[in-house]
């Protein structure tokens, strides 16, 4: 390289993941932009027919049309992967899209998917809804439960263990690495969606996970701005089973919300440290209020998988808790838990999560709504769970504000 070319902003092995969160990309251009450059571009001009021909036949490197890659969409999927710790990475129009392409690029009719019951309720009905239509046979069992998760695997037929840590809303923790030796043993795969923990508290392939799931939407881009996902892995599965599936589908990540959560990512650390930290506060204050029967949060002593998550977790509990209003009826904890709801002034009341924004939902009714009573009853889903993400308020303000309808339940 002489003086005048541009500096390349690929990171090096030896570098921390607060460095790679900033630094990891795909090489400037010749102008030498300091911010990484977002291509709003459909598709991209060739220097002669034979190259086109050479990189449509997947013969040469070069962009071709932004449905199979695109400057800005690597420099996101590289930056993710770096913090994950996998070869490759591959971004989507979302995080069920995500899944989606998980499940499109590994699974045939015939297969048999272990999934986790208590994960998100959009993911459960994908699996057993929709894949249950082509074929895909799927068995959902207790997040915790090992002896259920090696019970339900069927030997040369199971290929995917599907688990999400901790769990949307509960806060459920697998042990990843038990998980891991299960799948393997049964020459499966394990996935694992880490959008709860984010690369910064968690790297579920250090503990044996083949494939890493993100929404991007969540605290990735960490400002509640755009719809994206991803899909972390080994380069032979990334690019041999699931860009081939993509470049067909077009379940692909648009250049502009790409960019969004590639600077998003540059303050992540940081972001999901000071979340964790408020969310603990918020739940062991929680702990003290007599309106509220339980708390479910990772970072408390009295979660079951206390210690677990404290080991794969980076000792931290992440931002998102879960808690059940004191009520005699399901009747009267969704009524009471609406009460809680509603005379919120801070906390937003939406779905999603992941912002700088605390938010608060009944997940019964949202997240979950599209369920049986009977699934929602297996995820341990009650009518008076409230989830919180906690954002970046002060915890004074937050306490406050469910102190607002918690202290005047009737």
């Amino acid at each position: 390289m002489n003086a005048d070319e541009p500096r390349a902003c690929t990171g090096a092995p030896h570098w921390h993941p607060d460095t790679l969160a900033v630094r990891e990309a795909v090489e400037r251009t010749a102008y030498g932009e300091h911010s990484e450059a977002l291509f709003l571009t459909s598709s991209f001009v060739q220097p002669s027919a034979q190259a086109a021909a050479s990189r449509f036949a997947g013969e040469e490197e070069g962009y071709i049309y932004s449905r199979f890659s695109n400057p800005t969409v690597d420099s996101m999927e590289r930056r993710l992967a770096a913090l994950e710790g996998t070869e490759d990475a591959i971004g989507t129009a979302s995080g069920m899209g995500a899944i989606l392409l998980l499940l499109f690029g590994l699974l045939k009719a015939g297969d048999h998917i272990v999934c986790s019951q208590s994960v998100f309720g959009a993911t459960i009905k994908l699996i057993a809804g929709e894949f249950g239509k082509f074929g895909v046979a799927s068995s959902f069992v207790p997040q915790t439960d090992l002896d259920a998760w090696k019970g339900a695997i069927r030997p040369g037929v199971t290929k995917l263990l599907f688990a999400e840590t901790p769990t949307n809303p509960l806060t459920e923790v697998c042990d990843i690495r038990a998980l891991a030796d299960l799948a393997h043993g049964a020459d499966a795969l394990l996935a694992v969606d880490n959008c709860f923990c984010s690369p910064a508290l968690q790297r579920p392939v250090m503990f044996g996970a083949d494939l890493v799931v993100h929404s991007g939407t969540k605290y990735l881009d960490g400002q509640g701005r755009v719809i994206a996902g991803a899909v972390c892995g080994t380069r032979d599965l990334i690019e041999g089973k699931l860009l081939p599936a993509q470049r067909s589908a077009g379940i692909s990540l648009s250049p502009f919300n790409a960019w969004v959560v590639l600077k998003g990512m540059e303050t992540l650390s940081l972001r999901m440290h000071e979340h964790s930290r408020r969310a603990l506060l918020l739940a062991q204050w929680l702990q003290a209020q007599p309106a509220v029967r339980k708390v479910h949060y990772p970072g408390l002593i009295s979660h079951p998988q206390h210690a677990l998550a404290m080991a794969q977790q980076s000792g931290h509990g992440g931002a998102v808790l879960s808690f059940d209003v004191q009520a005699a009826t399901p009747e009267q904890a969704r009524e009471r838990a609406f009460h809680v709801i509603d005379q919120t002034r801070l906390c937003s009341i939406t779905a999603n999560l992941g912002d700088t924004k605390t938010t608060i939902t009944h997940p019964a009714s949202t997240s979950h709504g599209r369920l049986s009573e009977q699934q929602r009853q297996a995820a341990g889903i009650s009518q008076g769970l409230i989830r919180i993400a906690v954002g970046l308020e002060h915890p004074d303000d937050i306490q406050a504000d469910l102190a607002r309808g918690l202290g005047t339940l009737r």
